[in-house]
């Protein structure tokens, strides 16, 4: 398994407009995205800011370039996510997962 990771960061009511569009936007959007195998929007407050990071989980690499296209380092930020952000990352990291608890 592959975990994409992406971070952004938002002033506090930013952070609830971009909870939402990924909530009703991105989640639903990748649940059809076949090799999709689950995602986390995690949320860190510091100060007058929100630092956000989204980690999604992958099968592969190629079932993440069915999400991202085939340049999978470049960031896939909609134009409403980008309007709810202060600054957001243009690229991502992935990462092999070596160790997972089991889902319940």
């Amino acid at each position: 398994m592959i975990a994409r990771i992406w971070h952004a960061t938002a002033t506090p009511t930013g952070a609830e407009a971009y909870e939402r569009h990924f909530t009703t936007a991105v989640l639903p959007e990748l649940q059809d995205v076949a090799g999709h195998r689950g995602a986390y929007l995690l949320r860190r407050a510091t100060g007058d800011h929100v630092e956000l990071q989204v980690v999604t989980l992958w099968e592969s690499l190629e079932a993440i370039k069915g999400f991202a296209g085939e340049d999978i380092d470049t960031a896939v930020v909609e134009p409403d996510a980008r309007a709810a952000l202060l600054t957001f990352g243009t690229t991502v990291t992935h990462h092999d997962v070596l160790a997972a608890t089991p889902e319940h």
